[in-house]
């Protein structure tokens, strides 16, 4: 458990748990429950948490392709575009930053 908070690719991982999760939950809970129940307390929780893990995963996103030396037109980008997709950071998770973090 600790290997999330001690290196840049676990931390990374960690972010794109909580942003994976969030995002789906805006989506497939919140967002339904204010457009068809009329009830936009979930947006107003969750819309906010998931733009600051949002914001947080991109931003380690580029510190960890940075520090890692990653090509941005190989793995960088990839990992970006993942959080615009729901379940793309459980994706990339699995494809590309657990194998990189176990080497």
């Amino acid at each position: 458990m600790f290997k999330y908070f001690t290196t840049t690719i676990g931390r990374l991982r960690l972010l794109a748990l909580l942003e994976g999760i969030s995002l789906l939950v805006l989506v497939f809970i919140a967002v339904p429950a204010k457009h068809f129940a009329g009830n936009p307390d979930w947006v107003r929780a969750i819309g906010p948490v998931h733009g600051v893990l949002f914001l947080l995963f991109v931003f380690n996103a580029l510190q960890a392709g940075v520090e890692q030396r990653w090509k941005f037109s190989q793995i960088t980008w990839k990992v970006i575009v993942a959080c615009f997709i729901p379940f793309g950071t459980f994706y990339i998770d699995y494809k590309i930053l657990k194998p990189l973090q176990q080497s």
